[in-house]
Protein backbone atom coordinates (compact mmCIF):
# COMPACT_ATOMS: atom_id res chain seq x y z
CA UNK A 1 0.00 0.00 0.00
CA UNK A 2 1.86 3.11 -0.71
CA UNK A 3 2.40 5.81 1.43
CA UNK A 4 0.10 8.76 1.99
CA UNK A 5 1.83 12.25 1.60
CA UNK A 6 1.55 16.21 1.78
CA UNK A 7 3.82 18.88 1.52
CA UNK A 8 4.04 22.55 1.49
CA UNK A 9 7.84 24.32 0.69
CA UNK A 10 7.03 27.82 0.20
CA UNK A 11 8.75 29.97 -2.33
CA UNK A 12 12.15 31.74 -1.40
CA UNK A 13 10.44 35.18 -0.62
CA UNK A 14 7.37 33.96 0.81
CA UNK A 15 8.57 33.68 4.31
CA UNK A 16 10.67 36.78 5.26
CA UNK A 17 12.85 37.51 8.51
CA UNK A 18 16.30 36.25 9.72
CA UNK A 19 15.39 35.22 13.31
CA UNK A 20 12.99 32.47 11.97
CA UNK A 21 12.42 30.97 8.75
CA UNK A 22 10.33 28.13 7.48
CA UNK A 23 11.80 25.66 4.81
CA UNK A 24 9.06 23.39 4.47
CA UNK A 25 6.53 20.99 6.01
CA UNK A 26 4.50 17.99 5.36
CA UNK A 27 2.86 14.85 6.69
CA UNK A 28 2.88 11.03 5.84
CA UNK A 29 1.58 7.54 6.36
CA UNK A 30 5.02 5.68 6.00
CA UNK A 31 4.54 2.35 4.62
CA UNK A 32 6.52 -0.40 6.83
CA UNK A 33 10.44 -0.37 6.98
CA UNK A 34 10.13 3.58 4.88
CA UNK A 35 13.44 5.37 5.72
CA UNK A 36 15.66 7.79 5.16
CA UNK A 37 19.67 8.36 5.32
CA UNK A 38 21.78 8.22 6.91
CA UNK A 39 22.10 11.73 5.46
CA UNK A 40 22.19 15.34 6.68
CA UNK A 41 21.08 19.03 6.34
CA UNK A 42 21.61 22.25 6.78
CA UNK A 43 18.78 23.33 8.66
CA UNK A 44 16.79 22.19 11.41
CA UNK A 45 13.94 20.11 11.11
CA UNK A 46 11.02 18.09 13.71
CA UNK A 47 8.99 15.21 13.36
CA UNK A 48 5.97 14.44 15.73
CA UNK A 49 4.80 11.16 15.25
CA UNK A 50 1.23 10.56 15.30
CA UNK A 51 0.35 6.65 15.38
CA UNK A 52 2.97 4.36 15.19
CA UNK A 53 6.28 3.44 15.99
CA UNK A 54 10.05 3.77 14.46
CA UNK A 55 13.32 4.08 15.40
CA UNK A 56 15.70 7.52 14.58
CA UNK A 57 19.31 7.10 15.18
CA UNK A 58 22.05 10.30 14.98
CA UNK A 59 25.80 10.37 17.09
CA UNK A 60 26.09 6.71 17.35
CA UNK A 61 22.63 6.29 19.09
CA UNK A 62 19.38 4.36 18.36
CA UNK A 63 15.80 6.07 20.00
CA UNK A 64 12.90 3.92 19.60
CA UNK A 65 9.96 6.73 19.16
CA UNK A 66 6.73 6.01 18.95
CA UNK A 67 3.00 7.90 19.08
CA UNK A 68 2.99 11.05 21.48
CA UNK A 69 6.54 11.65 20.49
CA UNK A 70 8.63 13.77 18.41
CA UNK A 71 12.70 13.77 17.22
CA UNK A 72 14.72 16.94 16.28
CA UNK A 73 17.47 16.68 13.81
CA UNK A 74 20.14 19.87 13.79
CA UNK A 75 22.27 21.15 10.80
CA UNK A 76 24.93 18.93 9.96
CA UNK A 77 23.39 15.99 11.88
CA UNK A 78 24.12 12.71 10.20
CA UNK A 79 20.94 10.90 11.16
CA UNK A 80 18.94 7.74 9.79
CA UNK A 81 15.22 7.32 11.11
CA UNK A 82 13.22 4.29 10.22
CA UNK A 83 9.08 2.92 9.86
CA UNK A 84 8.76 -0.12 11.91
CA UNK A 85 7.75 -2.84 10.00
CA UNK A 86 4.89 -4.17 11.97
CA UNK A 87 3.15 -0.58 13.31
CA UNK A 88 4.91 2.15 10.78
CA UNK A 89 4.53 5.76 11.85
CA UNK A 90 2.49 8.52 10.85
CA UNK A 91 4.60 11.42 11.15
CA UNK A 92 4.30 15.29 9.96
CA UNK A 93 7.59 17.32 9.84
CA UNK A 94 8.52 21.12 10.02
CA UNK A 95 11.83 21.90 8.87
CA UNK A 96 13.02 25.73 9.68
CA UNK A 97 16.39 27.58 10.53
CA UNK A 98 17.22 31.47 11.61
CA UNK A 99 19.38 33.54 14.07
CA UNK A 100 17.10 32.35 17.10
CA UNK A 101 16.07 28.82 16.68
CA UNK A 102 18.91 27.04 18.67
CA UNK A 103 17.96 29.35 20.99
CA UNK A 104 13.93 28.74 20.91
CA UNK A 105 14.90 24.75 20.72
CA UNK A 106 17.15 25.13 23.98
CA UNK A 107 13.98 26.62 26.08
CA UNK A 108 12.22 23.97 24.97
CA UNK A 109 15.09 21.26 26.44
CA UNK A 110 15.99 19.97 22.97
CA UNK A 111 19.99 19.64 22.50
CA UNK A 112 22.52 17.75 20.98
CA UNK A 113 21.93 15.12 23.89
CA UNK A 114 18.45 15.59 24.49
CA UNK A 115 17.11 15.08 20.41
CA UNK A 116 13.75 12.97 21.35
CA UNK A 117 10.58 14.90 23.26
CA UNK A 118 7.35 12.89 24.38
CA UNK A 119 4.41 15.30 24.71
CA UNK A 120 0.88 14.58 26.33
CA UNK A 121 -2.22 13.64 23.64
CA UNK A 122 -3.24 17.25 24.29
CA UNK A 123 0.14 18.68 23.14
CA UNK A 124 0.63 16.19 20.38
CA UNK A 125 -2.56 17.47 18.46
CA UNK A 126 -1.90 21.20 19.32
CA UNK A 127 1.28 20.72 17.75
CA UNK A 128 -0.33 18.66 14.84
CA UNK A 129 -2.67 20.57 13.78
CA UNK A 130 -0.23 23.75 13.67
CA UNK A 131 2.08 21.41 11.53
CA UNK A 132 -1.49 21.51 9.53
CA UNK A 133 -2.23 24.94 9.22
CA UNK A 134 1.50 25.56 7.56
CA UNK A 135 0.70 22.52 5.12
CA UNK A 136 -2.62 24.22 4.13
CA UNK A 137 -1.15 28.00 4.40
CA UNK A 138 -0.68 28.07 0.53
CA UNK A 139 -3.94 28.21 -0.27
CA UNK A 140 -4.44 31.48 1.41
CA UNK A 141 -1.52 33.45 -0.70
CA UNK A 142 -2.60 37.32 0.68
CA UNK A 143 -2.02 35.91 4.18
CA UNK A 144 0.40 33.11 3.18
CA UNK A 145 3.54 34.46 4.88
CA UNK A 146 2.21 36.19 8.31
CA UNK A 147 0.52 32.32 8.61
CA UNK A 148 3.46 30.06 8.28
CA UNK A 149 5.87 32.31 10.44
CA UNK A 150 2.57 32.78 13.38
CA UNK A 151 2.35 28.94 12.90
CA UNK A 152 6.26 28.15 13.22
CA UNK A 153 6.24 30.43 15.73
CA UNK A 154 3.23 28.96 18.02
CA UNK A 155 5.03 25.50 17.22
CA UNK A 156 8.29 26.81 19.12
CA UNK A 157 5.97 27.80 21.87
CA UNK A 158 3.97 25.24 22.05
CA UNK A 159 7.38 22.77 22.64
CA UNK A 160 8.59 25.43 24.73
CA UNK A 161 5.21 25.30 27.20
CA UNK A 162 5.56 21.21 26.67
CA UNK A 163 9.11 21.11 28.59
CA UNK A 164 7.57 23.55 31.15
CA UNK A 165 4.38 21.53 31.94
CA UNK A 166 7.13 18.12 32.36
CA UNK A 167 9.02 20.71 35.05
CA UNK A 168 5.52 21.07 36.40
CA UNK A 169 3.56 18.06 36.43
CA UNK A 170 2.21 16.58 39.50
CA UNK A 171 3.03 12.69 40.09
CA UNK A 172 0.75 10.53 41.77
CA UNK A 173 2.20 8.66 45.23
CA UNK A 174 1.83 11.87 47.68
CA UNK A 175 4.25 14.32 48.67
CA UNK A 176 4.54 17.95 48.54
CA UNK A 177 3.52 19.85 45.37
CA UNK A 178 7.44 20.99 45.06
CA UNK A 179 8.69 17.56 45.89
CA UNK A 180 6.79 16.28 42.87
CA UNK A 181 7.75 18.75 40.29
CA UNK A 182 11.22 17.60 41.39
CA UNK A 183 10.49 14.26 40.50
CA UNK A 184 9.11 15.64 37.11
CA UNK A 185 11.99 17.06 36.26
CA UNK A 186 13.90 13.89 37.15
CA UNK A 187 11.40 11.62 35.23
CA UNK A 188 11.67 14.09 32.31
CA UNK A 189 15.50 14.31 32.45
CA UNK A 190 15.79 10.50 32.16
CA UNK A 191 13.57 10.06 29.34
CA UNK A 192 15.83 12.28 27.29
CA UNK A 193 19.22 10.89 28.11
CA UNK A 194 18.79 7.60 28.94
CA UNK A 195 20.83 6.45 26.20
CA UNK A 196 24.11 8.34 27.71
CA UNK A 197 26.28 6.98 30.43
CA UNK A 198 24.48 9.04 33.67
CA UNK A 199 24.46 8.60 37.58
CA UNK A 200 22.24 9.52 40.11
CA UNK A 201 24.87 12.05 41.42
CA UNK A 202 24.18 13.75 37.84
CA UNK A 203 20.48 13.97 37.84
CA UNK A 204 20.90 14.95 41.71
CA UNK A 205 22.70 17.71 40.03
CA UNK A 206 20.55 18.46 37.45
CA UNK A 207 18.05 19.00 39.64
CA UNK A 208 19.71 21.48 42.16
CA UNK A 209 19.69 18.67 44.79
CA UNK A 210 21.97 16.90 47.78
CA UNK A 211 21.62 13.01 46.02
CA UNK A 212 19.95 11.36 49.27
CA UNK A 213 16.91 14.17 48.94
CA UNK A 214 16.71 13.71 45.54
CA UNK A 215 16.46 10.08 45.87
CA UNK A 216 14.33 10.11 48.76
CA UNK A 217 11.73 12.42 46.92
CA UNK A 218 11.95 10.01 43.74
CA UNK A 219 11.18 7.05 46.06
CA UNK A 220 8.08 8.46 47.27
CA UNK A 221 6.66 9.72 44.42
CA UNK A 222 7.10 6.80 42.41
CA UNK A 223 7.25 3.84 44.40
CA UNK A 224 11.16 3.39 43.46
CA UNK A 225 14.71 4.88 43.58
CA UNK A 226 16.00 6.78 40.66
CA UNK A 227 18.52 4.23 39.75
CA UNK A 228 15.59 1.14 39.29
CA UNK A 229 13.71 3.73 37.10
CA UNK A 230 16.55 4.43 35.24
CA UNK A 231 17.36 0.28 34.58
CA UNK A 232 13.80 -0.32 34.26
CA UNK A 233 13.29 2.57 31.56
CA UNK A 234 16.31 1.77 29.61
CA UNK A 235 15.28 -2.17 29.46
CA UNK A 236 12.12 -1.04 28.17
CA UNK A 237 13.89 1.07 25.44
CA UNK A 238 16.19 -1.67 24.49
CA UNK A 239 13.03 -4.13 24.02
CA UNK A 240 11.97 -1.91 21.67
CA UNK A 241 15.27 -1.42 19.95
CA UNK A 242 15.69 -5.30 19.83
CA UNK A 243 12.68 -5.47 17.52
CA UNK A 244 15.37 -3.99 14.69
CA UNK A 245 16.81 -6.96 13.55
CA UNK A 246 19.67 -4.75 11.71
CA UNK A 247 20.80 -3.51 15.16
CA UNK A 248 23.68 -6.07 16.90
CA UNK A 249 23.37 -6.45 20.64
CA UNK A 250 26.01 -4.63 21.50
CA UNK A 251 24.55 -1.32 19.19
CA UNK A 252 21.15 -1.71 21.34
CA UNK A 253 23.45 -1.72 24.60
CA UNK A 254 24.96 1.35 22.84
CA UNK A 255 21.94 3.43 22.38
CA UNK A 256 20.65 2.84 25.99
CA UNK A 257 23.78 4.21 27.81
CA UNK A 258 25.71 0.65 27.96
CA UNK A 259 29.34 0.60 27.16
CA UNK A 260 29.88 -2.84 28.04
CA UNK A 261 27.24 -5.17 25.79
CA UNK A 262 27.86 -7.90 28.48
CA UNK A 263 26.91 -5.44 31.56
CA UNK A 264 23.90 -4.72 29.59
CA UNK A 265 23.29 -8.41 29.03
CA UNK A 266 22.71 -9.58 32.57
CA UNK A 267 20.96 -6.51 33.68
CA UNK A 268 18.34 -7.48 30.70
CA UNK A 269 18.04 -10.65 31.93
CA UNK A 270 17.75 -9.09 35.67
CA UNK A 271 14.52 -6.95 34.71
CA UNK A 272 13.37 -8.72 31.50
CA UNK A 273 13.97 -12.74 32.86
CA UNK A 274 16.01 -13.89 29.86
CA UNK A 275 18.91 -12.90 27.68
CA UNK A 276 18.35 -10.38 25.09
CA UNK A 277 18.83 -12.78 21.98
CA UNK A 278 15.87 -14.95 23.84
CA UNK A 279 13.71 -11.67 24.04
CA UNK A 280 14.93 -11.14 20.15
CA UNK A 281 13.97 -14.51 19.32
CA UNK A 282 10.33 -15.10 21.19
Amino acid sequence: MPSSKRTYTPAPSAVPGMELKLYYCGAEDCTPGHSWGPGLKDHYKIHLVRRGRGIFRRGGRTYAVTAGQGFLIRPQDVAYYEADADEPWSYAWTAFNGLQADSFLSRAGLGPESPVFTCSDEESGGLWRLIEEMIGAGSRPASRDLRLLSSLYALLGGLVDRAENARNTVLPGGGSPAGEGYVARAVAFIETNYSRSMTVEELAAELGLDRKYAARLFKEALGVPPRQFLLQYRMEQAGLLLRRESLSVAEVAHSVGYRDPLLFSRMFKKVKGCSPQAYRNR
